[in-house]
């Protein structure tokens, strides 16, 4: 099973991210840290993370570049660390989906207070989510002669198991088809990422990174820009719908 992390920093400095590392976790705020691009990638695959530390100076890297990726599969709060003050990093960091911007020096307590608030409503967006659409008894939708529209020329045909883009068939994946039935099937209510993996997968081994990645090749099949979804929706820290 996945290891589940509170938080993630990213910086290429590693004596700055160690020791921010290590006061965290003296409050129990249980968090790991990398110094490099592409073990950030790596990391993010093998574990479950609630918020990311991210730098933008990553050696000869960009953390702007990795949020960007980062922002095509995961939906975490991702808060930017960095020396750099100008407005347009700011703004930048801001627009390609940062949700914060923290400049350095920071001060440890203040960092770790505004961290501990952010997941603390991260947290309570799930709970409310789960406890407003149990899964056990949410109310599942049918197909009408086997076909459920998602939209103007989009649509699941369960009798073939494909989707249906403009009239012609795309084929899907066996797990691509099970999450996307079970969207459909459940629209017009937020399903958590916990239901997913619990009633798609049914598998403990299975974490948030590969849902991630199953969602975004299932948008690359049905969205017109999967990079602005409208049939799939992120519900910020929660999980994912699709509209009635």
């Amino acid at each position: 099973m996945e290891e589940n992390y509170k938080v993630l920093i990213i910086d290429d400095d590693e004596v700055i991210a160690q020791s921010t590392a290590e006061y965290f976790n003296m409050f129990d705020v249980k968090t790991a840290y990398v110094t490099g691009y592409d073990e950030a990638v790596a990391f993010l695959n093998d574990h479950v993370i609630s918020l990311l530390l991210l730098d933008i100076n990553l050696g000869d890297r960009s953390g702007f570049d990795l949020c960007r990726q980062i922002r095509e599969d995961y939906d975490m709060p991702i808060l930017f660390i960095s020396a750099r003050t100008s407005d347009d990093d700011v703004l930048i960091a801001l627009n390609i989906g940062g949700d914060d911007y923290i400049k350095k020096p920071y001060t440890l307590n203040v960092l770790l207070a505004k961290v501990k608030a952010i997941l603390n409503r991260y947290e309570k967006a799930k709970e409310a989510a789960a406890e407003s659409s149990p899964s056990g008894t949410a109310q599942v939708k049918t197909a009408e002669n086997g076909i459920f529209a998602l939209a103007d020329n989009v649509s699941l045909d369960t009798n073939l198991h494909k989707v249906i883009l403009a009239g012609e068939p795309v084929s899907l994946k066996a797990m691509e088809y099970k999450l996307l039935l079970y969207l459909c099937e459940h629209a017009g209510r937020v399903v958590t990422k916990d239901e997913l993996l619990k009633n798609v997968w049914d598998d403990e081994f299975i974490g948030e990174g590969t849902l991630a990645v199953h969602i975004r090749h299932l948008r690359e099949k049905i969205e017109t820009d999967p990079k602005e979804p409208a049939i799939i929706k992120t519900v910020w820290g929660v999980g994912y719908m699709t509209e009635e």
